[in-house]
């Protein structure tokens, strides 16, 4: 079995204030946390507003160091004491997705020349190279080359420019993608487009998501594991299915009771998504 992700006794304090006033906050408690498989995997990180997900994610992007502990992924220590990979071989193992598409690129470049650096840059491609890679990965989230060419970020909508983001992560073929609430900026009408997209990239790109999200109904939907944050704590981890029918936390518990009933047609979906019918959904 392959070690997709894995952290080992994780803890994140932040000292809020100054003398004699300071505030000391465990944003992270000793978080373990190990995904094995030998197939790519969508894993949800679920949880309220200040339970952790972002503040995890942004460690395992190595945005924040951890007071300590340790990240692995796929193998390769990306986070911890001591811990510097160099920058484009991490990249070259994770890539972010951010909430908000419009804070992702900047409004002064196009979005095709942040494409073609990536794929230069970290990819380490060649110009015809590069072109081909960003092609492909623009065809793969439903959008073409000529679409985007010349094009800045305020000439997409949200969800095309969210895509493009997708478009992005996905060139450096990355072993692990963490998309942090990808879905939350845009219009409601368009996010099963994108999460769609997710399970359909999985199977083409052979890469796992790490889909950090506050909404169970969609965690179900798109997972094939869920860890449940609390207090800066994994309270609750295992197959989707399992841990969201046979919740063991009254944390989950009390999550589940919040939301709408969830029932077969989730599967039913989902099942069809993963059959090849999300792909044509998303373009």
């Amino acid at each position: 079995m392959k070690t997709i992700l894995k952290t080992e006794n994780l803890n994140k304090t932040y000292h809020l204030g100054s003398f004699p006033r300071s505030i000391k906050v465990q944003a992270l408690n000793d978080v373990n946390l190990s995904i094995e498989s030998e197939q790519p995997v969508i894993i949800s990180l679920v949880g309220e507003s200040g339970s952790g997900k972002t503040t995890l994610a942004k460690v395992i992007l190595r945005l924040v160091q951890p007071s300590s502990g340790a990240v692995t992924v796929a193998g390769h220590v990306v986070a911890g004491k001591g811990v510097r990979p160099s920058q484009t071989e991490f990249l070259r193992t994770v890539q972010p997705i951010f909430q908000n598409p419009f804070e992702a690129f900047s409004q002064y470049r196009t979005v095709d020349a942040y494409l073609l650096e990536t794929a230069v840059r970290v990819g380490g491609m060649a110009k015809d190279a590069a072109v081909q890679a960003v092609e492909e990965a623009l065809s793969a989230v439903g959008m073409e080359y000529k679409d985007v060419r010349g094009k800045y970020p305020n000439q997409f909508s949200g969800g095309e420019l969210q895509r493009a983001s997708i478009a992005r992560a996905l060139i450096p073929r990355p072993q692990l993608i963490v998309a942090d609430e990808p879905v939350s900026m845009i219009d409601a009408s368009r996010r099963m487009i994108i999460i769609n997209l997710f399970l359909a990239l999985k199977q083409e790109f052979q890469t796992s998501f790490l889909y950090i999200t506050h909404d169970l109904a969609t965690a179900y939907y798109i997972s094939d594991y869920i860890a449940v944050m609390h207090k800066g704590r994994i309270v609750e981890f295992g197959d989707a299915k399992q841990v969201l029918s046979r919740p063991q936390h009254e944390y989950t518990q009390l999550l589940l009771d919040s939301i709408p009933r969830l029932d077969v047609r989730w599967v039913d979906l989902r099942n069809a998504a993963q059959n090849g019918k999300a792909k044509y959904v998303a373009r």
